[in-house]
């Protein structure tokens, strides 16, 4: 198998697994980018990968257009603008190996997130400016290195009871809007070259192939089971993120 195979394999991996957290199995999409990272550099799979969910969003939009939280969008967007100029400052600054140790660990901190909010539940409380604030920016940063803003809007969103479909549709309008605003610091960053487009178009097809999969395969696997799997690979992909910076 050639090299260039791998990385085509690889990729196409990594926008399935985009497409399952677009069909319903929300944590999957957080698999994209530290499984990119294994065949390229995690600035490069990160930009390969955005247009795909920016093409995504596009249905998610569409589907949750009546039904999500307006205070919440209001308190988010402009705390994750700041958090995405904060992961642009940092990605222009370090080198490949510093954010390929940091997906990784991001990686890691997903799993411990998910465990943690499984077993302690938290008292709600409604939305509220400080506490959106700061995991925003949160949210905002960590989307932009690695596409994985899903652990700090659920520690902000999550307590607060939401209808299921609101919780959805502010999910949906969230990372729509925060996906739509990373791309102009990804091209000042050079990272939309004609090969990496190229890659981003021929990624659509798995995606969409993850999205009708992903709704198939939420109403058929037990959340255990589906839990179980997605630790399990993610801890050891996050893992060897990590070493891989290391080494």
């Amino acid at each position: 198998m050639t090299a260039e195979t791998t990385v085509w394999m690889v990729s196409a991996l990594a926008a399935f697994s985009v497409g399952l957290g677009k069909g319903g199995l929300a944590a999957m999409g957080t698999f994209g980018v530290p499984l990119i990272a294994l065949v390229m550099s995690p600035l490069r799979g990160a930009a390969v990968l955005l247009p795909v969910f920016v093409f995504s969003d596009l249905f998610a939009l569409y589907l949750y257009r009546h039904e999500f939280s307006r205070r919440n969008l209001l308190i988010l967007i402009p705390a994750a603008t700041v958090g995405i100029g904060f992961g642009w400052m940092f990605a222009a600054s370090v080198s490949d190996r510093a954010i390929e140790i940091l997906v990784g660990v991001i990686g890691l901190a997903f799993c411990f997130n998910t465990w943690r909010q499984r077993h302690h539940q938290r008292p709600p409380h409604d939305a509220d400016l400080p506490r959106g604030t700061l995991w925003g920016m949160v949210l905002g940063f960590s989307s932009f290195v690695a596409h994985a803003g899903a652990p700090a809007f659920q520690v902000y969103v999550q307590p607060q009871r939401l209808p299921r479909l609101v919780y959805a549709g502010t999910s949906a309008m969230t990372f729509a809007i925060v996906n739509a605003f990373k791309l102009v610091p990804y091209w000042a960053l050079g990272q939309f070259s004609g090969a990496n487009l190229h890659l981003s178009l021929l990624l659509c097809l798995p995606a969409l192939i993850g999205t009708q999969v992903g709704k198939i395969v939420v109403r058929r696997v037990s959340e255990r089971s589906y839990y179980r799997f997605l630790f399990v690979a993610l801890v050891a992909v996050s893992v060897e993120l990590i070493f891989k910076g290391l080494r």
